[in-house]
């Protein structure tokens, strides 16, 4: 099942949509070269080259009315890669075609498959075009002919597959790059503000019981640390209640963000409000038992001031949900800081 897997598009949808096209447009070359006086060899040749066109027009139909997902699960890009390798091999071998014009048909497949298909695929493709090239030289050509011919294609054929599929490395690396940088806080490594909110809607839609609870933490002071010490302190705090937080709270309990500046955030699915509201006290003090080393050896005690609310008992929608746990840690902050303040029913 693995090495089936690795035969999927990279992008599934893409993948269905070009299909329609290169099925079409191999279905319409095929239709277009009687016109131009190709000759297709005896009935045999005649009869694939009719079975061939019709075949590709119903593939064409396929990729465009089946989801892409089916297509994919039935490793259809790939497929169609080697029937099109297959067809182009009965092809020239029925009409005994060694020009550079038949074996040049054998670079749309792999070219396709380059596009679209993982690093395996590619492979595949490429040596199934390949081996039939080579095949068709040798039985049609001498010897010698035939190695010349196939070592000239042959390794323009290899080429042009190794920079696609170095290509597509190189575009996937930049995307999960950009990726990153949109859900994931370049200084803390928490989720960012974007990805907390997805993960949150998610878990709205849910509503798993005994519900979900936000905790919103602001760091108390960090202005006057940030004056008084200098920003780069004021960065190595919040990379320290990062790290604090992930201590304290598991992975597979929570959601961690930084929603901006010094505000982070806890996402507690499947969490009742007293539970939420435990875990917030034990967060605020495991900050105060953790003071920041600076770089000249000296400890930095921390404060922070917590807001809870909890869906369904304080909102019953994300934005309801944000402005209780913000009028909550505001209300922390103005009796005094360093606490946790519970949304107001």
């Amino acid at each position: 099942m693995g090495r089936l897997s690795a035969l999927r598009a990279r992008d599934p949808r893409a993948a269905a949509h070009s299909g329609v096209l290169i099925a079409l447009a191999s279905a319409t070359v095929l239709i277009s070269l009687p016109v131009f006086e190709v000759p297709l060899g005896g009935a045999l040749a005649r009869t694939v080259h009719a079975t061939a066109i019709v075949v590709l027009l119903g593939t064409s139909l396929a990729f465009r009315l089946l989801p892409p997902e089916v297509l994919d699960r039935w490793n259809a890009v790939a497929l169609l890669a080697l029937s099109g390798v297959l067809l182009t091999l009965t092809l020239n071998l029925l009409t005994g075609d060694t020009s550079a014009g038949s074996q040049a048909f054998y670079a749309l497949p792999v070219l396709w498959a380059a596009i679209h298909l993982r690093t395996p695929g590619v492979v595949l493709v490429t040596a199934a075009a390949l081996g039939s090239d080579l095949l068709t030289l040798v039985l049609l050509l001498p010897l010698p002919l035939a190695v010349t011919d196939f070592t000239f294609f042959g390794a323009v054929l290899a080429v042009i597959a190794v920079l696609l599929v170095r290509a597509n490395r190189r575009q996937e690396v930049l995307v999960e790059a950009l990726q990153r940088q949109v859900t994931v806080d370049s200084l803390t490594g928490l989720a960012t503000r974007r990805a907390f909110d997805g993960a949150l809607d998610v878990h709205l839609a849910r509503s798993v019981d005994p519900g979900t609870a936000l905790v919103l933490i602001d760091v108390d002071a960090f202005k006057t640390i940030n004056d008084s010490q200098g920003h780069p302190v004021g960065d190595d705090v919040l990379v320290h209640l990062a790290g604090v937080l992930r201590e304290n709270v598991r992975a597979e309990d929570a959601v961690l963000s930084r929603l901006g500046g010094d505000e982070l955030a806890v996402l507690m699915p499947g969490c009742s409000s007293d539970v939420a509201v435990q875990r917030a006290e034990d967060l605020l003090d495991a900050v105060r038992s953790t003071p920041m080393k600076l770089p000249d050896g000296a400890l930095l005690a921390l404060s922070i001031s917590v807001g809870v609310a909890h869906l369904p008992q304080h909102s019953d929608d994300r934005r309801g949900l944000y402005i209780a746990a913000d009028a909550a840690l505001y209300e922390a902050k103005r009796a005094g800081r360093g606490r946790v303040s519970v949304a107001a029913s």
